[in-house]
């Protein structure tokens, strides 16, 4: 079963220095358990643009119901 997030996050990478800010919704294959915290979500957001999970900074994220 698929999970929606919304996300916002910041990309520290030297690559996104002009435009670094993203928002938008994050589709999951499965929801994250109920103990994950933010590396874990920093870790598959940072998988999706093939980044170190250090190049990513969570400032928002929240289940879309």
């Amino acid at each position: 079963m698929s999970a929606k997030y919304y996300t916002q996050f910041k990309l520290t990478d030297t690559h996104y220095r002009g435009g670094n800010e993203f928002s938008g919704v994050v589709e999951l294959s499965s929801p994250m358990d109920n103990d994950s915290d933010i590396t874990d979500i920093e870790a598959v957001l940072a998988k999706n643009f093939d980044l170190k999970q250090s190049a990513v900074q969570l400032m928002s994220w929240s289940r879309l119901h």
